[in-house]
């Protein structure tokens, strides 16, 4: 799954890797080192702009409510549960499948927090023992350090409680789309601990390489079959991980350290 990320990418920065057109600084959020659900997220798009001369899409960079809404909701309460929508049903699934056809983004993003839960912890669940596992958080990054380009969805939601001049009348809100992890050799894996990324997790984000980036973004594809060949897995040995400080794991915790790479696992999380 992704239920936290790092995103610390300038819009300038992220303009020159996607050919973005059109992003407003005032929608410029300051980087975010522990990116939870419901936070506001950078979404890469190819969309029409209101009232432009011209009808053609145009590559943006927006700002989305992670935690998708599906435009038929009655309340956007159920947003912080859509997170993640999975690459094997996004065409079929209710809440998805309108968006897989018409609304489809980009989540950049320096990389993803995963846990995993110690082999002491799972030892003592085993046996019975009332105790909270202590997980041990790593983080999952390109290698090469490029940017993690995340496969993404967005909808539209209108708050009916409110007038349509309202700035709150309408939500834009997106999902990040998962796969199972790869159960090959990482390109960096840690001295002590996991060595594929299914060792971590079973789903990890789906990660679009460069050269599916346009077909994905493009709006005029909404053939679902079409579009479920874009859901494949990218080339195995892309990826590293690394285990990072358990400060990760409180969503009031915020900065660069956070992803400082540690030694070796946490003391009583070994792996």
């Amino acid at each position: 799954m992704c239920g936290r990320y790092a995103s610390s990418r300038r819009p300038e920065d992220l303009a020159g890797v996607f050919g973005i057109e059109k992003w407003e600084p005032e929608e410029t959020l300051e980087a975010d080192f522990n990116v939870a659900p419901t936070k506001e997220v950078y979404a890469v798009l190819d969309r029409p702009v209101k009232d432009a001369d011209s009808p053609r899409p145009v590559r943006q960079l927006r700002r989305l409510r992670w935690g998708l809404v599906p435009s038929w909701a009655k309340t956007p309460e159920g947003g912080a549960r859509m997170i993640n929508a999975r690459a094997e049903t996004v065409h079929e699934k209710p809440s998805y499948r309108r968006a897989f056809a018409a609304r489809r983004c980009i989540l950049p993003a320096d990389g993803y927090y995963e846990w995993v839960t110690g082999t002491q912890e799972r030892e003592l669940e085993e046996e019975g023992r009332r105790k909270r596992p202590r997980k041990q958080p790593y983080f999952v990054l390109p290698a090469d350090g490029s940017v993690f380009a995340m496969a993404g969805l967005y909808e539209f939601w209108r708050d009916r409680t409110l007038p349509d001049d309202h700035p709150g009348a309408w939500w834009v809100t997106c999902s990040v789309i998962t796969t199972e992890a790869e159960s090959t050799p990482l390109a960096v894996a840690p001295a002590e601990g996991p060595h594929t990324l299914a060792e971590i997790h079973p789903r990890m984000p789906l990660m679009l390489t460069p050269d599916r980036w346009d077909a994905w973004l493009d709006p005029a594809r909404t053939d679902p079959d079409d579009l479920r060949g874009l859901l494949a897995p990218p080339p195995p040995g892309l990826m590293r991980a690394y285990p990072v400080g358990t400060a990760v794991s409180n969503v009031r915790n915020n900065g660069p350290e956070l992803l400082k790479e540690l030694e070796a696992p946490e003391e009583g999380t070994l792996f």
